[in-house]
């Protein structure tokens, strides 16, 4: 298996995205596999500020040198923040996809979808059974 980053601290869905709770708020991004098999990314479209995002849904796009990719909603929630540096600078997803490259920033009304997703052993394991 090829070496990833799963931070022990966040969650992850089984579409590779990862999110941490901050506070009042759900803080999202790719996880280092998604961005791996990616390859160069090279271009990240964003909702709407303020767009309410369903979990499951899909609510944007990455594109890489290799392939485009649906982003999709690991939990439900209202748009409060975008990363908008992708916009000049996508492959910050690549540089660092748990920090400068993190996505965007969803308030919700609970945490019920977060406590749902994966956490960072049953990712790592997911991530395995598709490496094989």
């Amino acid at each position: 298996m090829a070496d990833y980053e799963i931070p022990q601290e966040l969650r992850y869905s089984i579409e590779d995205e990862w999110v941490r709770h901050d506070e009042d708020r759900f803080v999202i991004g790719v996880t280092d596999f998604a961005q791996q098999q990616l390859g160069d990314i090279v271009f990240v479209e964003l909702p709407k500020l303020g767009a309410r995002l369903v979990r499951g849904d899909p609510f944007g796009v990455i594109e890489s040198v290799k392939a485009v990719s649906d982003l999709f909603a690991p939990v439900s929630g209202t748009v409060v923040e975008l990363n908008e540096q992708l916009e000049d600078a996508p492959e910050m997803v690549n540089a660092d996809c748990f920090g400068e490259g993190w996505i965007l920033a969803l308030e919700a009304a609970d945490d019920s979808g977060f406590e749902e997703l994966l956490d960072a052993n049953a990712y790592q394991a997911h991530v395995q059974e598709r490496e094989e």
